[in-house]
């Protein structure tokens, strides 16, 4: 009688996976040149794959809760612009934005999954 052993071999995100989940960090970039891009395209985006991989699903709930974090922040930021402080706080703001998208998609590539810091979580990644 022969031993026969199984093996489960676990593999991460195809290389499709990882080069559409960087893509969708990068895409808020968007926002930049088109108003609400930034916000649209990520979302279409991930509407469109999260049922076809977990991965993408995952990156797609750390982009939006980033995106509606930022939004809620800069909403805070407006409004204490009239005591000065806002400002400093909308500056800061748009350099995390561009930071955080741009580590979230070299992670993304590299097939991490890592939340932004200063994310209020909306959804569970």
């Amino acid at each position: 009688m022969e031993n026969v052993q199984e093996t489960t071999v676990i593999t991460g995100p195809s290389k499709d996976e990882r080069t559409f989940a960087m893509l969708l960090h990068l895409s808020q970039f968007l926002g930049y040149i088109i108003p609400f891009a930034g916000f649209i395209a990520p979302l279409v985006m991930w509407l469109i794959k999260k049922d076809e991989s977990a991965y993408i699903d995952a990156h797609g709930k750390v982009v939006f809760n980033w995106v509606i974090s930022a939004f809620i922040w800069g909403i805070i930021g407006f409004i204490l612009t009239f005591v000065v402080v806002g400002i400093f706080l909308l500056i800061a703001l748009a350099i995390c934005h561009i930071v955080f998208a741009i580590v979230g998609a070299i992670r993304a590539n590299d097939g991490i999954i890592q939340n932004y810091p200063l994310t209020i979580k909306f959804f569970r990644v």
